[in-house]
C-alpha cells in the first residue's frame, strides 16, 4: 500500500505545480491540424493513470494507461495524443482541424489516478483565423456629377477584419463616402467584405482598398492608379515567402536542365552504339565474302581461243 501511495503523491504534486501555470493560447488555420501543449516532467508510475482532454465541460478525448503497458484511448473528431505521453511528458492535443466556431474556447486536460484522484494539469485557449483573398478592386464613374464610384471586395477569412480606404496611400476618405458590408456565411461562418467609395478624385490620384486581419498578422491591399488596379499581400513572413519561392524555381531549373542533358547524352551513347553495332557488322560481313570470292575465281575456267 505505502508502495502505490507514494508515486500517486508524487504525480498530483507535480500536478499541483503545472496547474499554476498562467493560460497560454495557440492560433489554429481553418481547415488545418493544430496541437494544444501540454507538457510535465515524465513519471513512471505503477498505479493506472488516465488522461481527459476537455473542451469546456465536455470531454474531448479519454486515455488510460494501465500497468501492462497497454493503453486504452477514446476521442471525438479524431483528436489524438501521443501514446507515450506518461514516459515524454508530452500529453499535447492534436486536433485534426479546427473551424470559424471553436475560436476562443478553452481546453484543459486532466489527469486521474488511482482513487480518482483529478488535478488540471493544462489550460489552453484556442483562437482561430483565416486568410482572406486579395482584394478585388474595381473603378468606375458615378452618374452624379463628376465623382468616382470604387468597389472592393474578398471573402473567405476569419475573424472579422478591419477595412480602410486611403487616399494617396495617406488621406482617409471623407466621412459618408465610405459604406462597407460585412457578411458571414452561414454553412463556414467565414467573412465576406463589399466596400464602397464614392468621393470627387484627380485624375492622377491613387485610390487603395486595406483590409487588415491582426489575428493571422497579415494586411491585403489593392490599389488604383488612374484605370489600373494593382494588388498587394503583405505579410510578416513575406520575405521569407519570397526567398521559398525563388529557391523552388532555382531548384527547379536545374533539375529540368539536368534531366534534359542526361537524356541528350543518353541519346548520343544510343546512337554511338547503332554506328558501331553497324560497323561491326558490316566488317564481318565483308571478311566472310573474301574466302568465297577467291574459291569462285580459282574455280571458272580459263578461256581458250580457237579457231572455230
Amino acid at each position: 500500500m505505502p508502495g502505490v501511495l507514494w508515486p500517486t503523491g508524487l504525480l498530483l504534486c507535480f500536478l499541483g505545480v503545472c496547474a499554476c501555470l498562467e493560460e497560454e493560447c495557440v492560433l489554429g488555420v481553418v481547415g488545418r491540424p493544430v496541437s494544444l501543449p501540454c507538457f510535465y516532467p515524465p513519471l513512471l508510475t505503477s498505479v493506472n493513470v488516465s488522461v481527459e482532454w476537455r473542451r469546456g465541460d465536455a470531454v474531448v478525448l479519454r486515455a488510460m494507461w494501465r500497468e501492462d503497458g497497454d493503453v486504452e484511448e477514446w476521442s471525438l473528431n479524431r483528436a489524438s495524443v501521443s501514446t507515450e505521453a506518461l514516459l515524454t511528458g508530452n500529453i499535447s492535443l492534436d486536433l485534426p482541424s479546427v473551424y470559424p466556431e471553436d475560436n476562443k474556447t478553452n481546453y484543459s486536460v486532466l489527469v486521474i489516478s488511482a482513487g480518482n484522484q483529478s488535478e488540471v494539469l493544462c489550460s489552453v485557449c484556442l483562437r482561430v483565423a483565416a486568410s482572406f483573398s486579395p482584394p478585388w478592386l474595381h473603378r468606375e464613374e458615378a452618374r452624379q456629377g463628376n465623382k468616382t464610384s470604387f468597389s472592393c471586395r474578398s471573402g473567405g477569412g476569419f475573424p472579422e477584419p478591419a477595412v480602410h480606404w486611403l487616399i494617396d496611400d495617406t488621406v482617409a476618405p471623407p466621412e459618408g463616402s465610405v459604406k462597407t458590408l460585412i457578411t458571414s456565411l452561414p454553412d463556414s461562418k467565414l467573412y465576406n467584405i463589399t466596400s464602397n467609395l464614392t468621393l470627387s478624385i484627380s485624375e492622377g490620384s491613387s485610390v487603395s482598398c486595406v483590409i487588415e486581419n491582426p489575428t493571422m498578422n497579415e494586411t491585403l491591399t489593392s490599389t488604383s492608379y488612374g484605370a489600373d488596379t494593382t494588388a498587394v499581400v503583405s505579410r510578416a513572413s513575406e520575405a521569407m515567402w519570397i526567398f521559398s519561392t525563388g529557391l523552388c524555381v532555382v531548384v527547379g531549373v536545374m533539375v529540368i536542365v539536368g534531366v534534359g542533358y542526361q537524356i541528350h547524352l543518353d541519346r548520343l551513347s544510343k546512337k554511338k552504339k547503332k554506328e558501331y553495332q553497324y560497323q561491326q557488322t558490316h566488317s564481318k560481313r565483308g571478311r566472310k565474302r573474301s574466302p568465297y570470292k577467291e574459291e569462285t575465281e580459282a574455280m571458272k575456267p580459263e578461256k581458250k581461243e580457237t579457231d572455230v
